[in-house]
């Protein structure tokens, strides 16, 4: 696979003149952009795969709904619908898409939104009866149409984009420089131990201009696991044998979390839609085994495993320090628009 991108470079090449000149033509003004009276805060990255944008967006969430109407608005990846849908009590994850999904289950008091065309999804939803306070933009880094008012920028610790190259070669969506837009950047999936030396190397790395803010944040396991009917502790179930099963980006930290000796796992692509063959093999893998998987695969798959035997392990975006000034920015953020 190396020896392949490698092959490709002219193209990573031309790919990266390609999205500067986008971007230069949407910070010249010359391509329009779209602002809104209301706060509009995009989270997402520069690369493809899993940065934890989803446990991000659902901090903001937990942040913010107490005190304001929270609307998400996700592109709905690999969803079987199109245009604009306003989750509601028929949905599910083939229509929403699993993150969206997941967050509609989650969360009761907000309003989840799915529209490729972001412009026309944040209309929409301000055209509602009961329009948003906030509007919380996943994935939407790239999408220049829409100039949210601020901009959350996420990389993970194993994959930061300031050593990574432009696609094919390398996962970048576009240059490195397009860091810049950002208010804010994250460092997640962080070692929970991470030293302020090692943070320092990263910032250095990184080399954020003066007035963008760095936080690092590392993935918090819940201390149980949940089927549609019940809990049990972690503690109880690492020692026991079951069948893990992930069709997300990156799930190694995910299986070095719950793995034990005997245990089965079986990977699936990311934002995977589970077939009738996937179905049946991990059927046959499981007998009387507890089914373990992470929340995103547990929207798509309950209903269609026993529910006595299909359970999921939450997870929570934590920062490592300096939480306090990173709600503090954001809430500060919101109050200046409202």
């Amino acid at each position: 696979m190396n020896l392949v991108r490698k092959i490709f470079f002219p193209f990573a090449i031309l790919y990266g003149i390609i999205t500067s000149i986008r971007n230069f033509l949407f910070d010249k003004g010359i391509l329009k952009s779209y602002s809104f009276d209301i706060p509009v805060i995009a989270v997402g990255n520069l690369s493809v795969g899993g940065t934890g944008k989803t446990p991000q967006i659902e901090y903001l969430i937990r942040l913010l709904s107490s005190k304001y109407k929270v609307a998400t608005l996700s592109r709905g990846y690999k969803r079987k619908s199109e245009g604009f849908v306003l989750a509601n009590a028929t949905s599910n994850a083939e229509i929403l898409g699993d993150e969206p999904f997941q967050f509609y289950q989650k969360f009761k008091n907000i309003q989840v939104a799915v529209d490729a065309n972001r412009k026309n999804g944040i209309e929409q939803l301000l055209s509602q009866p009961e329009k948003p306070d906030i509007i919380l933009l996943d994935d939407a880094f790239q999408h220049r149409k829409v100039k949210a008012g601020f901009y959350i920028l996420l990389t993970s610790y194993g994959d930061l984009y300031s050593d990574d190259f432009m696609l094919p070669t390398g996962n970048l969506r576009e240059s490195r420089s397009g860091a810049k837009r950002a208010n804010l950047v994250i460092v997640t999936k962080c070692p929970s131990h991470l030293s302020l030396d090692e943070q320092n190397i990263i910032k250095d790395k990184l080399n954020l201009v003066s007035n963008q803010e760095l936080y690092f944040s590392f993935i918090d396991y819940d201390d149980s696991i949940y089927s549609e009917e019940k809990s049990m502790e972690v503690s109880e179930i690492k020692s026991v044998d079951k069948l893990l099963v992930a069709g997300i980006a990156k799930p190694e930290p995910f299986f070095n979390h719950l793995q034990s000796q005997n245990d089965e796992k079986l990977v699936f692509p990311d934002h995977h839609h589970f077939s009738e063959n996937d179905l049946l093999e991990i059927k046959n893998k499981t007998q009387n085994k507890i089914i373990l998987t992470t929340e995103k695969d547990f929207m798509r798959l309950k209903g269609k495993l026993p529910k006595e035997q299909l359970f999921y392990l939450p997870i929570r975006s934590s920062f490592l320090s300096n939480g306090e000034s990173f709600d503090k920015t954001i809430t500060d953020f919101v109050q200046s628009k409202n």
